[in-house]
């Protein structure tokens, strides 16, 4: 595990660290038009709060709850043996039909939170069908291995819908009647108007990471999503934060929601948050080899602020003999699919990525992220440092600034 003493690894290199208040003002300007200040950001995201409308969740075992036994069988299959908070309080819900907002940090299990009672739901009807939306193709491609993952070997049939892909097979997939559609904005919205995805039959529609659609700019495409699906329908939605414009979305869309929320904080208390400064003359790549090259540094995800940028870091530390694979938006979606499970699998230890591209990732074990370029916004930090300290593990996130 990484070393309690943070400075420790470090000394006798050129970096400072900081935790304090910092000259440092030298910041991007954000999408708000605000210029903040790194130190900022980690001193929020260490404030740890608890949302009044949670309460104490007793541990439950899959193990005891009242789902068929071939559902059962996936679960404990996979590994998973304990609830967590928002499966506690959503599977029930979600079983009883009624409409749902739940409210969790990322990396605590609302996507089995959804997926498991809906598999149920289908199970009892196969007439059933569900549309489940996400803000980024990689999160849809987990969304859809989560499923097929707790369907095992049922006839339980999906359709996986984003841009990037072939249309083509996409159209043949929603011809077969599938029970369940996984899909982006952008794509399900073509769908729509192309007179292939009909959306009349849909008994479930599920928002997933709903904060980080609108922030991508789909409100509008998800408004006409929604309009297609009947009045008669089961709404669940999930998000890290709530504003007053995913408030407004939600009330719109919803009748008598439950409100679940687990949320602990904007960060999780376990992730250790440093900021290493280097001399402008020094070189940012070179320390960067540096930090990789020692032993606690196990698994690392990289972020760059521009493509082209996570393109040079990447091509920079391959040609020093690091194991390394990169995504970013101008990377074909098989090539992103491939570096996520070469990353996933270990292949290679080091994936350096866009915010966009990463956003949503659920990797396990990733032991250290590194903001190689400052975030612009602090949503953006909150969103990176996330991808650590997963299932209440230990995690590491640095950001490097050079003055």
């Amino acid at each position: 595990m990484y070393t309690k003493n943070f400075r420790t690894p470090y000394r006798g290199s050129r970096f400072s660290h900081s935790n304090g208040s910092s000259r440092f003002s030298r910041f991007s300007r954000g999408r708000g038009g605000k210029t903040g200040n790194i130190n900022d950001f980690i001193r929020k995201a260490q404030v740890k709060t608890t949302d009044i409308s949670s309460a104490p969740v007793e541990e439950v075992l899959f193990s005891s709850l009242s789902l068929p036994e071939t559902i059962k069988a996936t679960i404990i299959r996979h590994g998973y043996t304990t609830l967590t908070p928002i499966q506690v309080k959503g599977i029930p819900a979600i079983r009883e039909g009624a409409d749902v907002i739940g409210i969790a940090n990322t990396g605590t299990g609302k996507t089995a939170a959804f997926l498991i009672p809906l598999v149920e739901k289908i199970l009892k009807d196969f007439q059933y069908k569900a549309l489940i939306i996400s803000p980024t193709r990689e999160l849809a491609l987990q969304t859809r291995d989560e499923l097929r993952k707790f369907t095992g070997n049922m006839p339980v049939y999906s359709a996986f819908c984003i841009g990037q892909s072939s249309i083509r097979d996409q159209i043949y997939e929603i011809r077969r009647s599938p029970h369940v559609v996984v899909g982006t904005p952008g794509r399900l919205k073509d769908l729509i108007n192309r007179g292939v995805l009909k959306l009349e039959t849909f008994k479930m529609i599920i928002l997933d990471e709903v904060d980080q659609m609108l922030d991508m700019g789909f409100i509008h495409d998800i408004k006409e999503i929604i309009s297609h699906l009947p009045r008669e329908r089961q709404s669940l939605f999930f998000s890290a934060t709530v504003s007053p414009t995913i408030t407004k979305l939600i009330e719109s869309f919803v009748r008598n929601p439950v409100t679940i929320s687990v949320k602990t904080g904007e960060t999780l208390a376990n992730i250790k948050q440093e900021v290493l400064r280097l001399d402008r003359a020094a070189s940012k790549i070179d320390k960067l080899a540096l930090l990789l090259s020692k032993e606690e540094f196990k698994k690392v995800l990289i972020f760059g602020r521009t493509k082209h940028g996570v393109e040079k870091i990447s091509r920079n530390l391959f040609q020093k003999g690091f194991k390394v694979t990169s995504i970013h938006g101008d990377k074909a979606q098989f090539q992103r699919q491939q570096a996520i499970r070469m990353f996933k699998e270990d292949v290679v230890s080091i994936m350096v990525a866009t915010d966009v591209a990463a956003r949503g990732l659920d990797i396990a074990n990733v032991s250290h992220v590194i903001n190689y370029d400052v975030p612009q916004t602090y949503e953006d930090y909150i969103h990176r440092i996330g991808r650590t300290g997963r299932c209440n593990l230990s995690g590491v996130a640095l950001t490097l600034v050079q003055e």
